[in-house]
């Protein structure tokens, strides 16, 4: 690994010289790679998706509480969710995130959590939901936001696969139905060809009594 390296592919420059394998794998090629999945995050989620994540992680909670930010919870109840939250539930709410902090470094049942979902978790086992209802609200609108991507992002997948040039011009209605076998694919397998057939059967009865 303290060899120099020597690209195979470029012509090297006076001052890869003095790179060694090393060094290209642990630094070039690392940042390279980073700046890639930067690129692909940056394609795939719009700034207002980013900007969502960003502020839910601002309630996520650490020993000592650095990135529980009150401003930016409040700010991010009064741009995404004002449907959620009443103005009067506004001033509450940063009401009852100043007494949790001190509660959450304080109590020792909080001790072990360190993700939003084991925040909502502990909040029900301690029986906090009741005095800090406003922020068990809030989490399970956060939690919720992850689940609706990931099933966004799977839809338009499956779609890539089901929808392909050579099946491009299926109408609307077999399309749905196509992505709705595929993405459902456990509930489908429960299904065998004869429990299908027999119901095709019984369905052109129906048609031709009418």
């Amino acid at each position: 690994m303290n060899a120099l390296y020597k690209s195979t592919r470029y012509r090297p420059r006076r001052q890869d010289n003095q790179i060694t394998f090393e060094h290209y794998y642990r630094v070039d090629l690392f940042i390279c790679t980073v700046d890639k999945q930067l690129q692909e995050l940056d394609n795939r989620f719009i700034e207002q998706t980013m900007e969502l994540l960003t502020l839910g992680s601002s309630i996520l909670p650490t020993k000592d509480m650095e990135l529980f930010d009150i401003d930016n919870i409040c700010f991010l109840v009064e741009k995404y969710y004002p449907t959620y939250f009443k103005e009067q539930e506004l001033h509450t709410l940063r009401y009852q995130l100043e007494l949790f902090r001190i509660e959450f470094l304080e109590n020792p049942q909080f001790k072990d959590v360190s993700t939003i979902a084991q925040l909502c978790t502990s909040l029900a086992k301690t029986h906090n939901c009741e005095p800090y209802y406003l922020i068990d609200r809030l989490i399970r609108l956060i939690l919720t936001l992850s689940v609706s991507t990931a099933t966004t992002e799977r839809g338009f997948s499956a779609m890539k696969i089901i929808k392909n040039r050579l099946r491009n011009k299926m109408s609307d209605d077999f399309l749905a139905s196509s992505l709705v076998v595929y993405i459902e694919k456990d509930i489908a397998e429960r299904f065998d060809s004869e429990s299908i057939i027999s119901d095709f059967r019984d369905l052109k009865g129906h048609r031709a009594e009418l």
